[in-house]
């Protein structure tokens, strides 16, 4: 089965995150397709590279790029929410002329229209947080 991926929550706010990422993990594992992550409102912040949790806690977007690397997983950030939040890849920080990126391996920024492809190209679209 193909699936495709919403996360609207941040990391270490909400569990949405958290089971996003069991659930794609586990999809993977049993021999399903993750046809995208698309990462929403406060769910952007899964991407930036500059979180730095306690050494005892999970890194999520760590996790969140290795999955990413290993399966060859497409994670894509909101345009639009993510530079709410501050959130930039190197085109649109010299765009916005910002002096700094700060989106993680493996993420990239793009708009609505790939939610909507994953939404066609999948059997079923998940949505993880509010």
């Amino acid at each position: 089965m193909k699936f495709g991926v919403v996360v609207n929550e941040g990391p270490y706010t909400h569990q949405a995150s958290d089971s996003a990422y069991n659930f794609t993990k586990a999809a993977l594992a049993k021999g399903h397709e993750i046809v995208r992550v698309f990462f929403y409102h406060d769910g952007v912040n899964n991407g930036t590279r500059l979180t730095v949790p306690p050494s005892d806690d999970r890194n999520i977007q760590e996790n969140w790029s290795a999955l990413a690397k290993e399966h060859e997983l497409d994670l894509v950030l909101c345009i639009a929410a993510a530079q709410r939040r501050g959130i930039l890849d190197e085109n649109e920080a010299k765009r916005q002329g910002k002096d700094a990126d700060n989106v993680a391996e493996g993420f990239r920024i793009s708009g609505l229209g790939q939610l909507i492809e994953a939404g066609i190209q999948a059997d079923r679209l998940v949505t993880f947080g509010d």
